[in-house]
This record gives C-alpha cells, sequence and structure tokens, in this order.
C-alpha cells in the first residue's frame, strides 16, 4: 500500500467514524471547520489517485443514514446537499464553470443557518407530513414532532398541495436554557444548537415533553415545484412562502452580480453575530429558476448553488487558573480563567470546561496555551490544547474533594456526568443560585433581584430560605450599595406583585430537579393546585403525557422532603399563590380555563407579556387555533391563526379590546 493509498484509507475511517456522531448522535468530537478539511483532503486524493476512490462512500452521497426510530419517507425530489468554498475566487470559479448562455444572473444570499434540513407537506393547507433529510431520498418522518414547533403552521390558505423545504434550528437563547438546565441535572451538555436541536427533534419517546420542543424553530428556503405556482425566481420563492404564512428569514438579498455577492458575505461576517440563532456561512442561488432544471445536479448537490463558509473565530492564550462554580442543584462546573485575548470583537477571559471528563478528554491542564473559540458563535470554549507549546510547567486538575462554598464533601452520583456538593440546605453558594433562580423570567420574574442582590441578601443573612423574600422591607435593602430607597422600594413592589404570578411559576421556581418551566405547566392542567401536586402519588404523576418516569420521581422526592413541605406552607402564609382557596391570590382566577392565542405583533407588549397577564388570571396559553379555544388576541400582520379562528366562528379580539378585557380586571 502506497501512501496516497494509506492517506486515503485513514481518512475514510476518520470521516466515518465523525460522521456517525455528527449525522446519527448528534454528538460532534471535532467543528465542521474541521469535518469540512477533511472531505476536502480527500476529495483532492481522490481526483488525483481515483484508483484508490471508493466510489460508494459517504461524501458522495447527502447527509447521513434514516434512523429506525421512524417510519421511513421516500422524496419525490431528493433532498440533496451544498457544495462549499472558502473564498471569493472559489465562488467565481464554482459559477465560472457553468455553461450558460446568461452572464447577467443575479443571485440570492441567504445565510446558512446551522440546523437540521426538514421538508413539510401540505394538502388542500392543511400540514400532513413533515420528514427530515436522511440520505437525500429517505428521511424519517418526524411529522408528529413538527406539529409541536411553534412557528411551523399547521394550516395554509392555500388549496392545493405544497412542499416546502426549510430549516429547524434551536435559538441561542433556547441553547444557553437549555445546557444550563442539563448542566444543573448533572447531564452532559450539548456542543451546539445544531446538535440540540437534532438530538430534540428526533426524540421518539412518549415521555418527552411536548412543550420542550418549543425550544426549537424553523425557517422555510426552497419552494418545491414553483412553477406549478407561477413563482419564476427563488427570491420570489421566499416571498411567496413568507405571504402564505411560512417563516423566512429577513437576513437575505438580491445581488445582481458576484461583486454584490462578495459585499454581503463581508457585511454578514460579524453582522451575523447579531442574530439569535447560529449562521455559518452564506448560501449563493442563481436567482432564476428555469435555469435550475437545465444546470441539474450531481448526485448528492445542486450545480445551481454552493455554500460559502466562514473560518471559525479561534484565538490562542493561556489558561492562568480554573476555578469552581457552583450551580442552584449544587453541581460544581470548572471555569478556565484565561489571558484576555480579542476573539469576535469582544474580549474574552473566561470559558466554561463543562465537566471533569471532558477537562480529562482534552487533556486541559492549568497554563496550558489553549486554542479557544466562541461556541454556538458566542459562548467561549476550550477547543484544543496547544501540546507543542508545553514547558513542564503546566498542573493537571483535579476536582475538589470538598466544596469551596460550604466545605461539604463532594460526591459523583453513578448515573451522572457532574461532582455535586449535597449540601442543599445550608451551601451559601446554592442558595445565591436558587435565589437568582427563584426570582429569574421563568419563575417568579421578580425584577431586581440577580447575581450582585441575591450575593448581598445571603451574606448579610436576610435570606435564609427562599420564603424569606417576602418577608423583605424596604429598610433592609435600601443599605446595600448601589442601591438606594427609590430602588428598593421598587424591588419590594416586584416581590408583592409576584405573589400573583401563576401557580406554574411557582413550582418551576422553587428548584424541583427537571422540572422548568414548560413542565410545570403540564403539572398544572392536571393539578389544579400544589396541594393537589404535593399528595399526588409516583405513577399518577409518571402518567400525564410528557412527564415519565424520572421526573415523577423528582417531583415526588421534593415533596417528601419536610423542608420544602414547610417551604410551601409558609409561602402560602405570605399570600403567594399556590393554587389553594386559602392562598390570598386566588381572587385573581376570573379567566380560569379559558383559552388563549395570540398572533401578530403587538404594540403595547410583547406576546410573552401578554401571555402572562392572561395565566395570572387563571388563563390557559395555546400556540394553535381549534374549536376549544376561547380567544384570539389579533395584532398587526396576523398570519393564518386569524383565518382559522374566522372560519371556526372564535371570537377575535383587537389589542385595543384584549387591553379593555384586562382593564377590566384591573391588571392592564
Amino acid at each position: 500500500m502506497n501512501i496516497f493509498e494509506a492517506r486515503m484509507d485513514e481518512l475514510y475511517n476518520q470521516i466515518e467514524h465523525h460522521a456517525r456522531l455528527y449525522y446519527e448522535k448528534d454528538e460532534p468530537e471535532i467543528s465542521d471547520f474541521e469535518y469540512d478539511a477533511l472531505v476536502r483532503e480527500l476529495a483532492a486524493l481522490e481526483r488525483d489517485h481515483p484508483e484508490f476512490s471508493r466510489p460508494d462512500f459517504l461524501t458522495h452521497k447527502v447527509g447521513g443514514s434514516a434512523s429506525n426510530l421512524f417510519t421511513p419517507v421516500e422524496h419525490a425530489v431528493p433532498m440533496l446537499s451544498l457544495d462549499n468554498v472558502f473564498d471569493n475566487q472559489e465562488l467565481a470559479d464554482f459559477f465560472g464553470k457553468l455553461d450558460r448562455e446568461n452572464e447577467n444572473d443575479s443571485y440570492v444570499c441567504e445565510m446558512k443557518i446551522d440546523g437540521i434540513a426538514v421538508s413539510l407537506l401540505y394538502e388542500n393547507g392543511e400540514f400532513v407530513q413533515g420528514a427530515t433529510r436522511g440520505d437525500g431520498r429517505v428521511g424519517e418522518d418526524v411529522t408528529e414532532n413538527l406539529r409541536e414547533i411553534d412557528s411551523i403552521p399547521k394550516k395554509l390558505r392555500i388549496d392545493s398541495r405544497l412542499e416546502i423545504r426549510g430549516e429547524v434550528l434551536m435559538t441561542l437563547e433556547s441553547f444557553r436554557n437549555l445546557n444550563q438546565i442539563r448542566e444543573e441535572n448533572g447531564e452532559k451538555v450539548f456542543a451546539n444548537p445544531r446538535n440540540a436541536a437534532g438530538g430534540n427533534l428526533r426524540k421518539a419517546s412518549r415521555n418527552v415533553d411536548p412543550k420542550s420542543r418549543r425550544g426549537l424553530d424553523f425557517f422555510a428556503y426552497y419552494l418545491v415545484d414553483a412553477e406549478k405556482f407561477g413563482v419564476k425566481t427563488q427570491s420570489d420563492a421566499l416571498k411567496f412562502m413568507a405571504d402564505l404564512g411560512l417563516p423566512v428569514q429577513a437576513a437575505y438579498q438580491v445581488c445582481e452580480n458576484l461583486s454584490e455577492v462578495g459585499e454581503f458575505i463581508s457585511n454578514w461576517h460579524e453582522k451575523r453575530f447579531e442574530l439569535d440563532y447560529v449562521t455559518d456561512g452564506v448560501v449563493i442561488k442563481l436567482n432564476d429558476l428555469t435555469q435550475w432544471n437545465a444546470i441539474g445536479a450531481t448526485s448528492h448537490a445542486p450545480r445551481w448553488a454552493v455554500a460559502f463558509k466562514y473560518p471559525p473565530e479561534e484565538a490562542i492564550t493561556k489558561i492562568l487558573e480554573i476555578n469552581i462554580s457552583i450551580g442552584r442543584t449544587g453541581v460544581l462546573t470548572p471555569v478556565a480563567i484565561l489571558e484576555p485575548v480579542n476573539l469576535a470583537g469582544t474580549i474574552v477571559k473566561r470559558a466554561g470546561l463543562h465537566n471533569a471528563d471532558e477537562i480529562s478528554r482534552k487533556d486541559i491542564r492549568v497554563n496550558d496555551t489553549v486554542r479557544i473559540r466562541k461556541a454556538a458563535e458566542i459562548i467561549p470554549e476550550v477547543v484544543a490544547v496547544e501540546k507543542a507549546s508545553r514547558t513542564g510547567q503546566e498542573v493537571i486538575f483535579e476536582m475538589p474533594k470538598r466544596c469551596p462554598a460550604c466545605n461539604s464533601e463532594i460526591v459523583r452520583l453513578p448515573d451522572e456526568v457532574a461532582y455535586r456538593c449535597p449540601n442543599r440546605a445550608s451551601c451559601p453558594a446554592q442558595l445565591r443560585e436558587t435565589i437568582k433562580y427563584f426570582a429569574s423570567r421563568d419563575g417568579m420574574n421578580i425584577k431586581g433581584i440577580g447575581s450582585r442582590l441575591s450575593v448581598q441578601l445571603v451574606e448579610s443573612g436576610l435570606v435564609k430560605i427562599l420564603s424569606d423574600i417576602y418577608e423583605l422591607k424596604v429598610d433592609d435593602i435600601s443599605r446595600f450599595s448601589r442601591m438606594g430607597e427609590k430602588l428598593a422600594r421598587k424591588i419590594i413592589s416586584e416581590i408583592e406583585q409576584s405573589k400573583t404570578r401563576p401557580v406554574s411559576s411557582l413550582i418551576a421556581a422553587i428548584g424541583i430537579r427537571h422540572i422548568g418551566k414548560t413542565v410545570a405547566e403540564l403539572l398544572v392542567d392536571r393539578f389544579a393546585n400544589l396541594e393537589a401536586l404535593m399528595n399526588a402519588d409516583e405513577s399518577e404523576i409518571a402518567n400525564i403525557p410528557g412527564m415519565g418516569e424520572v421526573r415523577a420521581r423528582s417531583v415526588r422526592a421534593f415533596f417528601q422532603d419536610s423542608e420544602n413541605v414547610r417551604l410551601i406552607r409558609r409561602f402560602e402564609e405570605l399570600g403567594v399563590n399556590t393554587g389553594n382557596s386559602e392562598s390570598g391570590s386566588q381572587t385573581q382566577a376570573q379567566l380560569f380555563g379559558k383559552i388563549f392565542v395570540f398572533t401578530g405583533t403587538l404594540s403595547s407588549f410583547t406576546r410573552e407579556e401578554a401571555a402572562e397577564r392572561v395565566k395570572n388570571l387563571g388563563a390557559k396559553v395555546s400556540s394553535s387555533v381549534s374549536s376549544k379555544t376561547d380567544y384570539v388576541v389579533a395584532g398587526e400582520k396576523a398570519g393564518s391563526k386569524l383565518s382559522r379562528a374566522e372560519s371556526l366562528g372564535v371570537k377575535i379580539l383587537s389589542e385595543s379590546e384584549f387591553l379593555a378585557l384586562l382593564a377590566s380586571y384591573n391588571i392592564a
């Protein structure tokens, strides 16, 4: 075996290994840039040494294979991948190779979303089937999972068969929240939003919380058989889909020549970091759809489109020390303190190391020179150690045996990757994080209680358990640094207002493991108040769709702890809404059981804020309109939900009518 054949065999094995991790397990070990480099090296060797190539290898196909978790779906029109280019010359060469008469082509530039490609099929306006790309010809039927994504319309105003393609993604905010929860629960974190989206979309268990997929979003980018609808350009196809009510990303532009394409690529190189989703490049398509069929495609990619991939944003720096951060559930998270370095326009001083296993796998040591990048384009992470730069002064890191905050002995449960401080009752670090989480937007939404005030409340001894928050006085906190009486009064007012928050907010805020905002709403749908939930047995909780045994066990364990029961009783005494008849806030439940749907843009507040107002009155909020819906609140540019409400005879409220409804309950 000569050196070229040996290297090609090595590359085939490496690429196959990393493709399986990426496409099938959503657990990549290397970056997209590093994977692309391996593929490019192999492609060059295959071109120069075709006698050693493997024509049936996955690099000549599309994506991964379909799993056995879902029913196979054969695509009537293959879902192809895209070829990549990495600089303007390669871009010019790609389109320069096309044999066509029209030299005055226009192009459509769209941001390349790092997500999961799917196909959506509508029959007479009804969403009937959704599938993953799979190998390009056969994908997986994930219809029911896609139905749970709020931004995918379930009905369109069209009376014919329509198929569109697009990308399922996870926003950066959802990704950060998900990983924070997983880290606090001692679970392995996702490497990036693409893997989190893939793992979430392809869950098939009956015990998966349907609302968990609300962290996913969707953008449409391809209209199948566009000519059937009289659409002749890609830019018109995007407009056509948007007019139907399908979400289309705003970050696209028609460019009259490749020079303008280059300007678009350059402008978005830094600007893309302002988006709330990950983009790793720009997709450039010929705008004229009539050319697409004439130009055709290879076995795995069209010739009329290409992806320009941005280089990864990376920097070299040094790890000065590794500190330990303690979360609200007691999980110890190692954090690298870095020699400050400029990365993607910001000065980076810290990087998350996730857990001890990750440190060991990458062999990260104090004083190491490391390569860092912004994971998910925003969160700094250590990519690799520059081992050639080691001097012998590097120190192997070991997790502490005792909690740095309370000196309790650290434990590591058999089924967890995390080390944990078990002293939930009196560990000051856990209490600080617990207070901050309790007051967060997904909890009791007490504006003004953040990291700094949480520390002050714990160090002063004013808050020893969560219910102490409701006994705070203006004089107690006005003496803190950077506070003052005016701000203190505002915070106390926020604390008082939080007593009327929905019961689900309190359940989410008190820190039951595995129970966040959406799961808490599932519990409230089944148990009207905390008293009923506290008395429910494990099987009763587990049988709720979306709960399962692990969450049920966690809920029961929480309420079997006498300290937690005393905490709930104290909340009731202080007038916090627990849903029980004797708790002071139940007088607010005037809209109890009514179902609201919001559509369009509201000027007075966000849809989320509007939803909170009706939830405080005992109502429920749904993402889709049905015959059971009581009210649809329609703002500006209301979409298909408004049409659906009209067809079903559901009561529709304008924004002014909605405000009048709230005012009648004195909460507008």
